[in-house]
């Protein structure tokens, strides 16, 4: 089954939220400001990949300098359903991250999911290297990201609000991956703009 018919067109963010809750392995939400879907011909949607700014600050400014802190977009969530034809992520995440809105992309593979990035490695993204060794703020019983709950609070904060609650949990590394979406002089210039060096 050949996708030569296939499209990908952007989707309502709800849309997307609400079938990467229900199907993606991780079951929850993640920053989205732009959405896609992968159509078969038929027009059924089989396939969705999310945008969003990055939740945290230091990767933003990171990446490539503070003034291209909001240049700067992170594909957050894939989903493809097991029926499509081989190939399909790549047709999804190609398709999409030139109308992402964005010229410095970046998305990770979990090492604890086994999760190397291949499919990133086939569309062409800058593989490096593994983020850093972190812990992230957790709360028992709460299912909210490290980042949010330090964007807000202190640690002594945290602790008086939830006691026994908080602790912090050791952050499985992950595989990063960039791509630069632009052309010519612009591509060079964010190229050696780049603080996280190719690997």
């Amino acid at each position: 089954m050949a996708l030569e018919n296939w499209s990908v067109e952007q989707i309502p963010t709800q849309l997307a939220q609400q079938i990467v809750v229900e199907k993606h392995y991780l079951h929850r939400k993640a920053p989205c400001s732009i959405a896609f879907g992968l159509f078969t011909p038929e027009k059924t949607l089989v396939g969705v990949i999310l945008y969003g700014t990055p939740s945290s600050s230091s990767l933003r400014k990171g990446l490539a300098g503070i003034e291209e802190a909001n240049n700067v977009v992170e594909l957050t969530r894939l989903w493809i359903d097991d029926s499509t034809p081989k190939n399909s992520e790549s047709f999804l995440i190609g398709r999409s991250m030139k109308l992402s809105g964005k010229e410095l992309l970046v998305s990770f593979a979990d090492t604890e999911q086994k999760h190397l990035g291949i499919v990133y490695q086939a569309t062409n993204w800058i593989y490096t290297g593994l983020s850093a060794k972190r812990t992230d703020w957790t709360v028992k019983g709460i299912d909210k990201h490290g980042h949010t709950w330090a964007d807000k609070y202190t640690a002594a904060e945290m602790r008086e609000l939830f006691g026994d609650r908080f602790y912090l949990k050791p952050r499985s590394r992950k595989h990063r991956y960039v791509f630069i979406n632009a052309k010519g002089n612009r591509k060079k210039e964010l190229t050696a703009k780049l603080n996280y060096k190719p690997q």
